[in-house]
């Protein structure tokens, strides 16, 4: 429901100083000052009131001013009725310093009510109080009516104006506050993405490292339960403790990575399948680098793919096959099919399951499956 614009105040950050410039404030405060001195010149300028007198004026004027300053503060805080109240007070002192001979203090707060009330209260109030001061500044001035008007029509001008100005500055710092709460909440959910990025890498390169140790060490517990000589034991110890020895610095490499700092893709690759007998890598379409976490979700399906077929399909010959297309790149990893290996049973399970969930993330796809000689992996990721 739209609000009543005759009900409604002017938001608080219009009324404040919030969002005013060094100058503006300057020039606030050089006015009001002006404001206050013509009163005070005005009650010690009239010689038919003595000394006295002249002194219990100016102290009128100096009430007026903290009666100002008190509506200011009402108005500021939304309470209508001292608000109201407070300017009721201020046109009696107007009144009292007109029937005591001091017309022109009593003129300028007059006018002050009028510009005051239709910059700072809600409209349906704001004109009934203005037309009041205004009113009386014209029944009292001694100006031709022509002038008398023009003066009236500018007080009432001025104090609209006033009020649009304000409100404008306090749309303005709503915006303001609004983009900078956006920016902070746009902040923390990139730290939070960022988090949960890092934790994800963290757990591939993990997941990898002691799927790879466990089929060693498995193999080791084989052997010693098949009375193998100590030789055949030892090697796979110590490839298991190279398996931890790399895990290591592919969670190094990883945290480089998501800096940007990666090795090209299709020497990673290269790489990664020398270790691997019988595996070749072919690279097709317009070679491009890519974005960190496509490109480490490659580089994790490639290593969990091979480590797979080391595990399912001992013997097989695997082809990896990375395809660069105008909108993706697509990884293929396929074997030849081999008989399974005796660490078939070893580990979870889970390395195609946590690289599918990667590659949506992503916005991709991965598909895992036999084809009719062995097994097939294929990763989609679009750039």
């Amino acid at each position: 429901m739209t609000e009543n614009a005759w009900t409604r105040w002017p938001s608080r950050e219009a009324l404040g100083r919030a969002g005013t410039t060094r100058a503006r404030r300057v020039l606030v405060w050089a006015v009001r000052l002006l404001v206050l001195a013509l009163p005070l010149w005005g009650a010690f300028s009239q010689r038919h009131v003595g000394i006295w007198g002249g002194v219990a004026a100016a102290a009128g004027v100096i009430l007026a001013a903290l009666v100002s300053w008190a509506f200011f503060r009402t108005t500021y805080e939304h309470r209508l009725v001292p608000s109201l109240a407070l300017i009721g007070v201020l046109l009696g002192i107007a009144v009292a310093a007109e029937a005591t001979g001091f017309r022109g203090p009593a003129l300028v707060i007059w006018c002050g009510c009028g510009v005051g009330a239709l910059e700072r209260l809600p409209l349906g109030a704001a004109v009934p109080v203005a037309s009041v001061a205004l009113a009386s500044y014209a029944a009292f001035t001694n100006d031709v009516w022509l002038s008398t008007a023009a003066t009236v029509a500018g007080m009432a001008l001025a104090g609209y104006v006033l009020r649009l100005d304000a409100e404008a500055r306090g749309n303005a710092q709503r915006l303001l506050a609004q983009e900078r709460a956006a920016r902070l909440a746009e902040a923390e959910s990139a730290a939070l993405a960022e988090r949960a990025r890092i934790a994800r890498e963290i757990h591939d390169v993990l997941a990898h490292s002691l799927s790879a140790q466990l089929v060693h060490l498995e193999a080791a517990r084989l052997l010693i339960e098949n009375g193998a000589d100590r030789e055949r034991i030892l090697e796979r110890v110590v490839a298991a403790r190279g398996m931890a020895r790399d895990g290591l610095a592919e969670t190094r490499q990883a945290l480089s990575a998501l800096r940007g700092e990666l090795t090209p893709l299709e020497d990673f690759l290269t790489a990664l399948v020398s270790s691997a007998d019988g595996a070749e890598v072919t690279v097709t379409g317009e070679r491009r680098p890519l974005p960190a976490e496509a490109s480490q979700a490659v580089r994790r399906v490639a290593q969990e793919a091979l480590t797979n077929v080391r595990k399912h399909a001992q013997g097989a010959k695997v082809a990896v096959r990375l395809d660069y297309s105008e909108h993706e790149v697509t990884l293929n990893v396929r074997d030849s099919g081999g008989r399974p290996g005796e660490l078939n049973g070893a580990g979870g399970g889970y390395g195609l399951l946590g690289m599918r969930e990667r590659a949506e993330l992503l916005g991709g796809s991965l598909d895992a499956g036999p084809d009719e000689e062995g097994f097939v992996v294929t990763l989609k990721v679009p750039v």
